[in-house]
C-alpha cells in the first residue's frame, strides 16, 4: 500500500513538473487581417481564430500539459498553412482562392478538426453559417474579361530544359499527350481546367481500380485564364499554370503518397520559395483522404468498388460516351474548351492524331485557323454542367448532349459532319444549320501551351 502511495505521490510529481515545460505559442497583434463584412468575420472568427491567427485563445482544459503539447503543435501548423491575421496582405486573389478552400473544408468535415470539436463544440460551423460563407463567395458572379486581341501565338518553351520543383520533383515533356480524364470551369478563379491522365492513370479510371490510384499514375491539371468572346462563349485565354502529381506510395510517404509540382506561367517557373509548398499541397488535398488525395472524379463507364469512407462521386459516370459512336474522343487529344453561361453547358474539342500533328506543326490558314488534313478527325463532345461536390466553386460535365464529329477523310473537298445527340447520342439524319456549324467547330483555336 506505501508503495503505491509512493507511485501515485511520484506521477503526481511529474505531472507537476511537467507544466512548466511549456514553449510558448506567439500571440501578436493583426498585421493585415482579411477584410470581410462583419457577419463573414464572426464565423471565422468562431470557427477559425483559435487555431488560424496570431490571437492565443486557449480553454483552460488546453493549458494542461501533455494536452497542451498537441495544441501547441496543431497551432502552428494551421498558422503555417492559413493566418487570418496576415492573410489580408495578400492579393485578393490569393484571399478569395484561401476562403474557397476553407469552404471546401468546412463543408467535407475536414475543420475545424474533428478532436478540436470534441472539446470545443461551439466552434461548429453551422449549415446556415456555410450557406452564409458561400453568399459571400458567389462564384461565377464576377464575369471573365472579354477578349480585346486575339492570343498571340509565341514560341514554344523546351520542356526537356524546365527547371525541377523545389522538392525536386522533375517536369514530364510528355504531359501533351496525355489522355483527358476530365475538365472543370473554376468559377471561384474563373479559370479552366482539362485534367489529364498517363497511360497508368486512364486505364485505372477506366477500370475503376482508382481507390487508391496505382502507382505510377500521372496528372497533369492544365489551367487558362477564362476569356469572354464575341460569341457569347467563354474560351480559354492565357495559359496559367500546369500541375503534376505522380502516385508513389512507398517512395513518398512524407506527402501522402504522392509527389507534387506545379509551373506556372509560359516559362514554367517552379511554383513556391522553397521545398515547404509540398504542405500546401497535401493541406489543401487532405479532405479528399478517403479518395487518395484525388478531387475530380475522372469521367469513366467503370463501376469502382468504393471504400466505406470514400466520398460519393467518385467517378463522373452521368458524363461517360456510349461505346456505340463512330470513334471515342476520349482515345484522342484535347484541343481546347468552352463554356455557354446561358445554357450552363461545356464542350471540349477533341482531335486525332492527324489533327493533333497539323496544330503542332502549326498549319494555318491566312485567317489563323488550323488546317486540318486529309485523315484528321475531329469532335467536340457537348455535355451540361454539373456543380462538382467535391470543391465549391467548380463545374464540371454531367449528361452528355451531343458529339459532333468532323471528318476529313474524304477525298472531296468537303468534310464529313455527323452530329450524335438525345439520350441515348443516337445520329441525327437531318441536322439544321450544317455549314454553319461545321465552320464554328472547325474555327475554335487551340487553348495556348507553353
Amino acid at each position: 500500500m506505501r508503495a503505491i502511495a509512493k507511485l501515485a505521490l511520484f506521477a503526481v510529481a511529474v505531472f507537476i513538473g511537467i507544466q512548466f515545460l511549456r514553449p510558448s505559442i506567439p500571440a501578436r497583434p493583426a498585421t493585415a487581417e482579411l477584410q470581410v463584412p462583419p457577419e463573414i468575420h464572426r464565423i471565422l472568427e468562431n470557427s477559425c481564430y483559435s487555431c488560424h491567427s496570431n490571437q492565443r485563445r486557449l480553454a483552460w482544459f488546453d493549458e494542461i500539459v501533455p494536452g497542451y503539447w498537441l495544441v501547441r503543435h496543431d497551432i502552428l501548423t494551421a498558422r503555417e498553412h492559413l493566418n487570418f491575421s496576415t492573410l489580408g496582405a495578400k492579393p485578393p486573389a490569393a484571399q478569395k482562392a484561401t476562403l474557397y478552400e476553407a469552404v471546401a473544408m468546412i463543408q467535407f468535415g475536414a475543420m475545424p478538426l474533428s478532436q478540436y470539436l470534441r472539446f470545443h463544440p461551439d466552434a461548429r460551423v453551422s449549415p446556415e453559417e456555410l450557406a452564409s460563407l458561400k453568399a459571400y463567395l458567389a462564384p461565377w458572379s464576377t464575369q471573365p474579361a472579354a477578349a480585346t486581341t486575339p492570343i498571340a501565338p509565341t514560341a514554344r518553351t523546351n520542356l526537356d530544359t524546365v527547371a525541377l520543383e523545389f522538392n525536386g520533383f522533375a517536369f514530364d515533356p510528355t504531359f501533351e499527350d496525355w489522355h483527358l480524364l476530365s475538365i472543370t470551369d473554376r468559377g471561384d478563379n474563373n479559370t479552366f481546367r482539362f485534367i489529364l491522365g498517363n497511360d497508368i492513370a486512364i486505364k485505372a479510371a477506366q477500370s475503376g481500380n482508382i481507390s487508391p490510384w496505382p502507382d505510377g499514375a500521372r496528372f497533369a491539371k492544365i489551367a487558362w485564364q477564362q476569356q469572354a468572346g464575341r460569341d457569347g462563349l467563354v474560351h480559354p485565354g492565357n495559359f496559367f499554370q500546369v500541375e503534376l502529381m505522380l502516385k508513389d506510395a512507398a517512395g513518398h510517404k512524407q506527402s501522402e503518397g504522392w509527389n507534387w509540382g506545379r509551373w506556372r506561367d509560359l516559362n514554367l517557373k517552379p511554383y513556391g520559395q522553397d521545398a515547404r509548398f509540398v504542405n500546401e499541397c497535401t493541406g489543401c488535398h487532405q479532405p479528399m483522404r478517403p479518395n487518395d488525395y484525388v478531387y475530380t472524379p475522372p469521367i469513366s463507364a467503370a463501376k469502382a468498388t468504393l471504400p466505406k469512407s470514400a466520398i460519393p462521386d467518385l467517378l463522373n459516370n452521368a458524363a461517360a460516351l456510349p461505346a456505340t459512336l463512330p470513334w471515342q474522343p476520349f482515345k484522342w487529344n484535347p484541343i481546347t474548351m468552352y463554356v455557354d453561361p446561358k445554357s450552363r453547358t461545356t464542350a471540349t474539342l477533341f482531335g486525332n492524331a492527324a489533327a493533333i500533328a497539323a496544330i503542332r506543326a502549326n498549319q494555318v490558314s491566312a485567317a489563323g485557323e488550323v488546317v486540318y488534313p486529309q485523315g484528321a478527325v475531329i469532335a467536340l463532345v457537348t455535355w451540361m454542367q454539373r456543380d462538382d461536390q467535391h470543391w465549391f466553386g467548380a463545374r464540371i460535365p454531367g449528361a452528355p448532349i451531343s458529339v459532333e464529329f468532323i471528318d476529313f477523310s474524304s477525298s472531296s473537298q468537303i468534310p464529313e459532319y455527323r452530329r450524335f445527340a438525345g439520350p441515348t447520342l443516337a445520329e441525327e439524319t437531318t441536322s439544321p444549320n450544317l455549314a454553319q456549324r461545321a465552320e464554328f467547330i472547325e474555327s475554335l483555336p487551340p487553348a495556348q501551351l507553353p
